[in-house]
């Protein structure tokens, strides 16, 4: 599905974001800095590394109002856009006003969410507290920075690249969950070791799931983080079927997922430039490989590689996977799926326990959860059918002709976005389709002929 701007047809949404105790204007919904939009004092610590600049607090609360305008407006079933006018307040609005900035953010914002957005800056009424200031083990020359969380690519590639850069390597943790040490090995504190902000509901549970903007959220952090140690390099953790499969093999039919795609980050460097005056650049090191290539690099390469293993890639929540009161991975998610797949391929194992359904060879979805497990859901088979059939199309990609133009397209943004050859961009992602076909292939055949999942993509 392509995005529609259709004023008549796309739910529109008009917000401002107000400083604790004001009011929105007539027939805005109003964002709360301090309600809506929470700050932890501790984490927001964590990023005043020198003498504090407004901005910093600036760029977090643009990028917490747009997870909130995204999560709080519902997509319509047939219509993708939606409409978002948003008013921030902000230390300096004509620094923000600027014409390159307010167009760099409309730009990644619009091809990021497949909505229209009309962002505006005022002057906050008030300055923003200041966050104290402590020493922060950093080293002298920082030569990129790393989004870090719980999941695999990201502890994968995080050991990889310390290979490389040492402790050039500066860790920023993606999250609100804080579980990097707050301190380091020479006892000042950690820097970036949790996102500072939350965003709550109205009331209830948000009623928007797609999430595009974490892309925004996740890059916004990981530029200021750079800017703030002078670093001009951001390592991006996906593997190819992490970056470019949600692209390649669009959901139903949504807005393509362009949350960890190269040309999406590309538009964020120029936002950053304009915004710091700071120049970066997006990379992705393992764009090219599978997760189970880059597992296997992992864990045959580096000192750390067995603690893969505690790494975690469920998107679901507690309660939705826990046995008898343990916290589980589910197993049958897509994100589980294809962990799963790439254990597989880098001649690994994990013990069943690892997940709700300890057994994908069982000849029923039902049977393969465990045997104290009992809230199987419609939801849990339908996200398991999904995350089933988006690695097998993945792998069967380039076997229906009606994929090529979507591949040629892919091509041709990859190539400027990389600046590199088409050729040797097709060489390269045919190169990845086919590699994660072998694995899929293979994985699927390990599960025996009985199998649910293998039922589930049996062909004709």
């Amino acid at each position: 599905m392509k995005r529609d701007d259709d004023r008549a047809t796309a739910p529109s949404l008009r917000v401002d974001v107000v400083e604790s105790g004001q009011r929105p204007r007539r027939g805005r919904m109003p964002c709360e800095i301090g309600g809506d939009l929470t700050f932890s004092t501790d984490h927001l610590e964590s990023y005043c590394l020198a003498q504090w600049e407004p901005v910093i607090f600036d760029a977090l609360v643009v990028a917490g109002a747009v997870e909130f305008c995204d999560r709080i407006q519902r997509r319509k079933t047939q219509h993708w856009g939606r409409i978002f006018e948003l008013c921030i307040p902000v230390h300096d609005p004509d620094r923000w006003n600027a014409a390159p900035v307010i167009a760099s953010l409309k730009d990644a914002l619009e091809f990021l969410t497949g909505d229209r957005w009309e962002i505006s800056f005022v002057a906050r009424k008030a300055p923003a507290y200041v966050p104290h200031q402590f020493p922060f083990d950093l080293p002298g020359d920082a030569r990129a920075v790393i989004p870090f969380s719980e999941g695999l690519d990201s502890r994968a590639v995080a050991g990889l690249m310390h290979r490389e850069m040492g402790d050039g390597l500066i860790r920023v943790r993606l999250g609100t969950k804080e579980f990097l040490p707050v301190v380091g090995a020479s006892g000042e504190k950690q820097p970036f070791t949790s996102i500072p902000y939350r965003v709550k509901p109205k009331t209830g549970e948000f009623g928007e799931s797609s999430a595009r903007s974490r892309g925004f959220k996740f890059s916004m952090v990981s530029g200021i983080a750079a800017y703030m140690v002078k670093a001009n390099r951001i390592i991006v953790t996906e593997s190819g079927q992490g970056a470019l499969g949600p692209v390649l093999v669009a959901v139903g039919q949504g807005y393509e997922d362009y949350r960890s795609y190269p040309p999406f980050m590309d538009r964020m460097e120029v936002f950053i430039k304009a915004l710091f005056n700071h120049r970066v650049q997006f990379e992705f090191p393992r764009l090219w490989h599978t997760k189970g290539e880059t597992l296997a690099a992992f864990a045959g390469e580096c000192a750390d590689g067995a603690s893969w293993s505690t790494t975690w890639s469920c998107w679901q929540q507690n309660r939705h996977s826990s046995v008898a009161g343990h916290k589980r991975q589910c197993g049958i998610c897509a994100a589980c799926m294809l962990r799963r797949l790439s254990v597989h391929a880098a001649g690994l194992s994990e013990v069943p326990e690892t997940y709700v359904w300890e057994n994908l060879s069982a000849p029923t979805f039902e049977g393969g959860a465990a045997p104290a497990f009992e809230h199987i859901t419609r939801a849990q088979r339908e996200y398991a059918i999904a995350g089933t059939l988006h690695l097998d199309h993945l792998a069967t990609l380039q076997k229906s002709p009606m994929n090529k133009g979507m591949i040629d397209l892919t091509v041709s943004q990859l190539s400027r976005s990389r600046a590199l050859p088409e050729d040797t961009v097709r060489g390269s992602l045919n190169r990845l389709l086919n590699k994660h076909e072998s694995e899929w292939m293979n994985f699927v055949e390990a599960l025996g002929p009985n199998s649910f999942v293998a039922n589930w993509v049996a062909r004709p």
